[in-house]
């Protein structure tokens, strides 16, 4: 059913150049932006001066020559083009029996078969809650995660807790000072929440008294040296953090394969270091500053050992780098963090290229921009930080409050479970439908809309699919029976189609770029393509033949709803 491959035989046949190969006609074969100029479109100006002729007369001359696949109406020369037209009676007769039969299989392929790949998202300080832009993080890691393993790849999806450090130290001061040997239950919060409680009060109270701050690096000092009050409090609120995290994350339905500690691995970049000095990739400065010699490579030094001998971040990922590709036998190991992180990640892989690390190459950085509120950027001392608990909270109330006033007989179970999946759903799309490079707005209101390019929108259209084939069942009408599918002529048929046809080369052309946005914007235009088709023309009262093969298309179009949103993390919803 690679029709693309097929045109491309078939192109190759009838141009009978050798320097001319079917993966080069591949990556120039086009999808023309009309549809009236066909379904595939290949240029011609590229074979003019192995031709010798005008790419006008190539287009006439090919247009005569190719042998036409059985699955193309027609095949058009304009211009410098040679235009493709599918038959679509053939394609559907080929396709929909396909996609539901395989289902779930619908788009898996094994292009990364074999290929082992870590990704590590999240990563974060155990001194306060998650928030929104955490989120945004989770949500590109999780579905970056589903797309490789769509694609035959097998992954391991870890989280590095960055629990050492001055953060974590505020935060034990201030309970340390203020805490009175309270639990989280004491004050009714959320593990994280609590220790995000006392990490505010010091920020609160550090601004009115100055020596706690110094009274803060005093402490991460004595952690640094062992002492045992000090660590005992460590462990105390970092696993209080941890155990609020993983509500969270279950909540976003992500369960970690590994968990990483900083505080284990941060000293153990000795050995690294030292070959780094052997071969002259590292330099002691005038200061006793341990630095990285990036300059002549184009890009800054890179301060590794601050002067007193103690680490900077940096530390930590020459340390587990090397261990994740021994010790996992990785191909790849991919870091989903921010971009103003690039300028780190660029120095962090030129180092390991530079000390020779074979798998220098195989390291990436998966970055992404910023979450804005609409007052503004986010800021922990401000205040106008949203966590990430708080959000969903609140969407969910608003998700409630839409499913009550549509239904009034749904048990209290019920209503949680679609408020709940529908307020997930609005939060992960709306972060992920934006081009994940780029800054953007979380506006909640827009993104918990039934109608627009929303995650709601998205499980109404998915649901009232369901409503049309449960309504047909209770008519007695058999779904599984046989129908003629060449008789789905009309124009929004052929296009949900051709879409329907395209989804599994999406799939696979997210694996390389990650462009998770896409994959937002196919769904969105599928199930828009899908509202026009129920809206223009019948399905259960249509005439018997051509209702069971409109039947059969929105089986397979609900087939490709659902395969999506398992990839993006969204739960389907049979009823709204």
């Amino acid at each position: 059913m690679d029709y693309r491959k097929e045109i491309a035989l078939a192109l190759e046949k009838a141009i009978k150049v050798k320097s001319v190969s079917i993966d080069g006609i591949l990556s120039l074969l086009e999808v023309p932006p009309d549809f009236s100029l066909g379904d595939y479109a290949f240029p011609c100006f590229h074979l003019a001066k192995e031709l010798k002729k005008s790419p006008k007369d190539i287009a006439l001359g090919l247009q005569k020559k190719i042998s036409k696949p059985r699955f193309i109406e027609k095949i058009e020369a304009v211009n410098s083009y040679i235009n493709f037209f599918l038959d679509y009676g053939v394609i559907a007769k080929d396709l929909l029996p396909f996609i539901l039969k395989e289902k779930k299989g619908f788009g898996k392929n094994d292009s990364l078969k074999g290929k082992k790949v870590m990704i590590e998202f999240i990563s974060p300080n155990p001194n306060k809650p998650l928030h929104v832009g955490h989120v945004r993080n989770a949500c590109i890691g999780s579905s970056a995660s589903s797309i490789l393993q769509e694609n035959g790849a097998k992954v391991i999806q870890a989280n590095l807790i960055n629990d050492r450090g001055i953060h974590i130290c505020k935060a034990m001061l201030a309970y340390k000072r203020w805490g009175k040997n309270q639990e989280p239950e004491g004050l009714k919060l959320k593990p994280d929440h609590f220790v995000g409680y006392y990490y505010t009060l010091f920020e609160k109270k550090a601004a009115e008294q100055e020596s706690l701050e110094q009274e803060a690096q005093d402490m991460l000092r004595s952690w640094e040296e062992g002492d045992e009050e000090t660590i005992l409090l460590w462990k105390k609120l970092v696993s209080w953090a941890l155990e609020g995290f993983e509500d969270t994350f279950k909540l976003l339905g992500i369960d970690f394969n590994e968990l990483f500690f900083e505080s284990l691995h941060y000293k153990q970049a000795k050995p690294l270091i030292e070959e780094a000095f052997k071969k002259k990739v590292f330099f002691k400065a005038d200061d006793g500053t341990i630095m990285a010699g990036l300059e002549a490579h184009g890009l800054p030094n890179k301060v590794i050992l601050r002067a007193d001998g103690t680490s900077i971040y940096i530390a930590n990922d020459l340390a587990l780098t090397p261990f994740k590709f021994d010790e996992f036998k990785l191909d790849e190991s991919i870091w989903v963090v921010g971009n103003d992180q690039s300028l780190y990640f660029k120095q962090l892989f030129k180092i390991f290229e530079l000390v020779g690390f074979a798998w220098a190459k195989q390291c990436r950085h998966l970055s992404y921009g910023m979450v804005y509120l609409p007052s503004g950027k986010m800021s922990s001392r401000a205040g106008t930080v949203v966590n990430a608990d708080d959000l969903i909270k609140e969407l969910t109330g608003l998700a409630e409050k839409e499913i009550l006033s549509r239904h009034k007989d749904l048990s209290d179970e019920e209503v949680k479970q679609r408020s709940e999946a529908i307020a997930l759903a609005a939060l992960k799309f709306f972060m992920l439908k934006i081009d994940s490079l780029k800054d953007f707005t979380f506006n909640k209101s827009e993104a918990m809309s039934f109608e627009g390019e929303t995650g709601p929108y998205l499980q109404y259209s998915l649901a009232r699919i369901h409503g049309i084939l449960l309504k047909a069942r209770d008519e007695g009408i058999d779904l599984s029976g046989k129908a003629d599918l060449s008789c789905l002529k009309e124009a929004s048929e052929k296009k949900l189609i051709k879409m329907l046809l395209g989804y599994p080369e999406l799939i696979q052309e997210l694996s390389g770029n990650f462009q998770i946005h896409k994959l937002c914007h196919y769904l969105i235009s599928l199930s828009q393509e899908f509202n026009s088709f129920y809206h223009d023309l019948s399905v259960l009262k249509a005439e018997p033949g051509v209702r069971a093969a409109r039947l059969q298309l929105i089986q397979a179009i609900a087939v490709v709803l659902e395969n999506a949103f398992s990839l993006l993390g969204i739960k389907p919803l049979k009823r709204m």
